[in-house]
């Protein structure tokens, strides 16, 4: 649905905010803290989830692998999106996976897990292709990648906060504690964003002067009414695989920081509890970094004439070059340098996986962006599904070191395709 820049009937002398737009952003980081707290809460808690209901290391994989295979229908999601608006459709998917969160306490043994992670997959699979549809509607292309990298910084402290909140909860009371409150705390924010988000053509508290940049600053290409593209046609647009590719190859570090470090730590650096809660937090505090060290990169080579795509490929591949540090790891002596690599992994990985996923803004309209976004999170997530299954079933008999090789080669291969895939629009 194409935005209505016309300004809405309203008093006069309505209050107006400058810069409306940061507001609409900061909300949604809000969102995106939540969102990842909940998917992170597991991964913590696992080593004392696996000893309480004895479940495998296999069996963990299918928990995960069952979260990431709901996360899949991004596309269905975004396509709900873009037809919903995200006033009410966000507010939906957020509703749903709060209360999801919350029903975790219920879980008894793999198979409820599992199917409890399904569908929290589904319904938090919206965060992304939501994201990148607010920043298309509510930002000019030149603050797409600042804007998208401050709200990424909410799925990096949403995981930043897990640590510290399971281990308050294991010692207040039991792991379940966790997703009571993580489940909580989202049903709060779909009140304030129900109250606060519209769109830019219907929001009271929009000026005119911010509303004439947001509109000056859309790419001439974007023709306003178009129609939204059916997926089928959309998936046949190279420039949606030369972004879902890479994430496919991306996205698996993800995975492995989420759901498999503090099992890592604990089983093969001795750690304990506490200091899981110490230490795991560490490298999604360097992601944070990273998601606005990649837009800071692109900011940089355009002032120096390099073009906006151009620029973006520059900034995956940078982080792609970084992350070759992941694939030392597994072979560090010292637990405290194989932390410091997990960060270095971290900050890569958010400096690459920002670029790439912003660039969905950057190719499709308003009308199709949350659909292409859902599209390549499909993508994204497969290459954790995948990774996380095979990781489960050898883990045991071959240990950690050859998956962090593999994590440090794999965007090396995603930034050669995201060179020689992506078109850039006219």
């Amino acid at each position: 649905m194409a935005d209505d820049w016309s300004a809405p009937a309203e008093p006069a002398k309505r209050f107006r905010f400058r810069h409306l737009r940061w507001t609409i952003i900061g909300l949604f980081v809000g969102a995106m803290v939540l969102n990842y707290l909940a998917r992170s809460v597991l991964g913590v808690a696992a080593p004392v989830i696996l000893s309480e209901q004895a479940i495998s290391s296999e069996q963990y994989s299918w928990i995960t692998g069952a979260f990431q295979l709901g996360v899949m229908l991004q596309p269905l999601i975004g396509y709900f999106l873009d037809g919903t608006g995200l006033r009410l459709g966000f507010a939906l998917c957020a509703a749903l996976w709060s209360i999801i969160t919350m029903a975790h306490v219920l879980a008894t043994g793999w198979v409820s897990f599992a199917g409890l992670r399904f569908a929290l997959g589904f319904a938090e699979g919206s965060a992304q292709p939501a994201g990148q549809k607010l920043i298309t509607e509510w930002f000019p292309a030149r603050e797409r990648g600042l804007a998208g990298g401050i709200y990424n910084i909410g799925a990096s402290f949403g995981a930043v906060l897990a640590p510290p909140l399971v281990a308050w909860a294991v010692l207040t009371q039991s792991w379940r504690l966790a997703f009571l409150v993580t489940g909580a705390c989202g049903l709060i924010w779909c009140v304030a964003w129900l109250i606060w988000y519209r769109p830019p053509g219907e929001h009271r508290r929009l000026g005119v002067e911010e509303r004439a940049y947001i509109h000056a600053g859309k790419e001439s290409w974007r023709a306003a009414g178009r129609k939204r593209t059916p997926i089928l046609q959309l998936i046949r647009r190279r420039e949606l695989w030369g972004i879902a590719l890479p994430r496919m190859l991306a996205d698996p570090v993800w995975g492995m920081l989420s759901f498999w470090m503090p099992l890592y730590l604990a089983k093969v650096r001795g750690f304990d509890l506490a200091q899981i809660a110490i230490f795991a937090w560490l490298p999604f505090l360097a992601a944070d970094l990273g998601c606005l060290f990649g837009p800071a990169v692109v900011a940089h080579l355009q002032r120096r004439g390099v073009d906006l795509i151009d620029a973006r490929r520059w900034a995956f591949t940078i982080g792609a070059v970084l992350m070759t540090g992941m694939a030392f790891v597994g072979l560090a002596s010292n637990p405290y340098v194989a932390i410091a690599l997990l960060c270095l992994g971290g900050f890569a990985h958010q400096t690459l996986s920002v670029t790439v996923i912003t660039m969905a803004s950057d190719l499709f309209g308003a009308e199709e962006v949350a659909t292409a976004a859902g599209l390549a999170g499909l993508a994204g997530n497969f290459g954790i599904l995948a990774f996380t299954l095979v990781l489960g079933q050898i883990v045991d008999q071959v240990g950690y070191v050859p998956f962090f090789i593999v994590l440090g080669v794999l965007d090396l291969a995603g930034a050669a395709l995201l060179w020689s895939l992506v078109r850039k629009p006219t």
